[in-house]
């Protein structure tokens, strides 16, 4: 059965009918001519079918256009199928080239990252104070020209064979000032050299080194800078005069600056 041919038949016969208005007669004839030119396959809307329908005098159920038969994908589906498989292919690529440099960037972050801490941590190192970094076996801190305190002890050090002017309990004020110029001559020579702290036995009768009756508690030793004594450079310059004990005793401490 052909729909379409007995569509346009019915349609030809109508038009020969002298019962149509020129209105009817030109909607028809269009339609008969595009039925014509299509083959059968124009497409007519439903407003369209329905006066065709009512012109021609049928229900608007009993004739309808086959619809046009379709084999595959719609022309727009293969079209985005075929717009989707470059563009998977593209963004692999670009995903990849994505994550190659952000790796690259985290590879330089990081090489940044450690060349900062490495400089910060360089800076510290060379603005720490220089008495603690001066000891090659241990860290110490000054406490006066004679003496110096041993991180995590809690007495100090008296460095022997020489004594320094007090600077905390003077007999007068050119001790005191004399005092603190060897402190302070101390500190330099440490922080310009390469210091090396030594403990050495105290010239305490035996059995009391480290209490009250031994060097007021604190232990002794001997502190060289770039190879030299300290209390020899001192000596040398006027900041210190030689004192040197026994194996368990001491003489009295020199202190002559008083009586200059």
């Amino acid at each position: 059965m052909n729909p379409a041919g007995n569509l346009r038949s019915d349609i030809q016969q109508a038009l020969q009918r002298q019962r149509l208005t020129a209105w009817q007669r030109n909607f028809l004839t269009d339609i008969h001519s595009r039925l014509e030119w299509s083959q059968g396959q124009a497409r007519l809307s439903d407003k369209q079918w329905k006066k065709v329908l009512e012109i021609l005098g049928r229900p608007s159920n009993v004739i309808a256009m086959p619809p046009q038969t379709v084999t595959g994908y719609p022309t727009h589906h293969r079209a985005k199928k075929s717009f989707r498989l470059p563009f998977g292919r593209a963004g692999k690529r670009l995903n990849w080239r994505l994550r190659s440099l952000a790796i690259g960037f985290l590879i330089v972050a990081a090489v940044a990252v450690g060349q900062q801490v490495f400089d910060l941590g360089r800076e510290h190192f060379q603005s720490a104070p220089t008495a603690m970094q001066a000891s090659q076996q241990q860290e110490f801190t000054v406490t006066d020209g004679d003496t110096v305190h041993v991180v995590g002890e809690a007495a100090g050090t008296r460095l022997v064979g020489f004594n320094t002017p007090e600077k905390f309990s003077p007999e007068c004020e050119y001790e005191r000032q004399q005092g603190e110029r060897a402190s302070a001559r101390l500190r330099e020579l440490v922080a310009h050299g390469t210091a090396r702290l030594t403990k050495v036995a105290c010239a305490c009768a035996p059995g009391t080194e480290g209490t009250t009756k031994c060097n007021h508690r604190r232990s002794c030793g001997t502190l060289l800078v770039d190879g030299k004594d300290v209390g020899s450079i001192l000596i040398s310059e006027g900041l210190a005069v030689p004192f040197v004990c026994g194996r368990t005793s001491c003489p009295p401490t020199p202190r002559p600056w008083c009586k200059i």
